[in-house]
This record gives C-alpha cells, structure tokens and sequence, in this order.
C-alpha cells in the first residue's frame, strides 16, 4: 500500500480567522461599511488561497479536505441549547462567501466536505482516526484545542498560524496531562469557549493533579480515598458530567460516503 498523508483542513477555524485580520483595517465603530465588504471578502479569498498552498507546500500531502460545519445547528445544541452561547456569529456576507472560497480551494485540488447534522470537528476525527487506525499519517490543520485530543503516533495537529505542531509536549506543558487525559480533564474543568460547564471550583491544576493520580474520571468516580467534599461535589454533578462528556467527546463513527481516492491529491503535492 502506498503511504498516504492526508491533511485535513478546519475550513472555518481557518477562513474565520483570516477574515478577521482582513476585516480589522477597515472596521469603524466595530462595523463594516457596505463599500468595503467586497474589498474585505476579495483579500480574505486571496489570502485563503494562500495559506492553503503554504500548507500544501509545507505538508506534502497523497490526499487533503477542507472540512466545513454543518449550516443546520449540530447535534450539541439539540443535547443543550446554551452550547456556543454568546459565541460571535459570522457575518453574512462572509457565510454567503463560502461557495465562491470552496470553489477556489477546488482549483486548488482540494476539496469541500460539508457535514449534514455534525460540526466539522466530528468530521475531521471521524477521517482521522479511520486512516490513522490503518497506520497512515493524519495532519489536522486547525488552533482548536479539542484536536489535542486525538494526537498519537499517526495524528498529528499543526497551528498553521503559529507555524508550529501542537504535540504531546505542548499538551504537557499546557495542560499537565496526557492527550488521552484531555476529555477527562475538561469535562471536569469545563470548556469556556464553548460554554460547556464543569464542577466549580476544580480547576486546571486540581484536575491535572487527581487524573495524574487515578488515570481517569472513571476511575476518579469509583475512588474511595477522596476528600469528602470532592466526592459529595462529583456525586452531586454526576448527571452534569455525563453531559458535559458528550458534549466534549468527537463522535469518530460518521457514515463518510466517500473513499480517500476521492480526495487523493495530483502527484506535485505529494512528497511521494
């Protein structure tokens, strides 16, 4: 079998961030005057091109995706509605934009894969670890924490905007725990960014410290040695924490209806 290295691309974690460095020059008052939305969606286009052919150059990959969030409110919501609350909605015209940059990823030979009911995160560790588990190599392109997640001897994850791998060791440093640690570790935490609540008053360092010591929630429920008021905090949150690791847990079994010959890159990507 010849070797694949598929890199897939956090389509919005990467345009959004562009269109906002785009956007910033000409914002006044916080808002965009109409005149100048097309000279903002023209430079967030070009410089998505960009980045995409600086990754392709960096990466080398056999095979590469854009993968894009379902239009439809994911399943997360349906589970609890204050999911993302008060997270900034994209504008508009940005959303309206997205065809036209798909189109332009296409010339580039990379392809748009669009989920029906799932965020683009479920999809991308779906394919991820599909490919990682028949012992290919897997580049996730994207800041978004929840990746660190999935990292092993075949996944890695790039931050293309610090131009750096986020590894086991920056999973260390940042967080104290393994990455197999990190669902465990937020669920008890929470998750602000996403607004996903944890039990007050375990913190990063607390939580680092009891899953260094049990391995793991589940391990950490069924404790008998635990102070008293720890035990009665997690008992009395049991339910909230079954939510909150839903919730923080990347479904890897979606349905695909496609092969990866389907998004195999022309060979000049290819460092085969």
């Amino acid at each position: 079998m010849s070797s694949v290295h598929l890199v897939l691309i956090d389509a919005l974690n990467l345009i959004r961030r562009i269109y906002a460095v785009q956007e910033r020059p000409f914002l006044l008052n916080n808002e965009l005057a109409e005149n100048t939305k097309q000279q903002v969606l023209f430079n967030t286009q070009q410089a998505c091109c960009q980045a995409l052919t600086k990754i392709l150059d960096l990466q080398q990959p056999s095979h590469g995706l854009m993968v894009f969030d379902s239009v439809r409110p994911c399943w997360r919501y349906k589970l609890y509605p204050d999911y993302k609350k008060g997270r900034k909605k994209m504008p508009q015209h940005l959303a309206d934009q997205l065809p036209n940059l798909q189109d332009a990823f296409m010339l580039q030979h990379v392809d748009s894969l669009e989920s029906e009911e799932d965020e683009a995160d479920d999809l991308i560790a779906t394919l991820a670890v599909k490919v990682a588990l028949r012992g290919q190599k897997v580049t996730v392109i994207s800041t978004d924490k929840c990746f660190l997640s999935l990292l092993n001897h075949n996944i890695q994850v790039y931050d293309y905007f610090n131009r750096r791998y986020l590894d086991q060791d920056y999973v260390k440093q940042k967080f104290d725990v393994k990455p197999t640690q990190l669902i465990d570790l937020w669920t008890l935490t929470g998750d602000s960014t996403n607004k996903i609540p944890g039990i007050q008053g375990v913190g990063q360092i607390t939580a680092a410290e009891l899953l260094n010591k049990y391995g793991s929630l589940n391990a950490l429920l069924s404790a008998t040695d635990i102070k008293a008021s720890l035990k009665e905090k997690l008992d009395t949150n049991i339910q909230q924490i079954e939510l909150s690791k839903q919730l923080l847990q990347l479904k890897q079994d979606i349905p695909l209806g496609f092969n990866l010959k389907d998004i195999r890159l022309p060979c000049e990507f290819s460092a085969q």
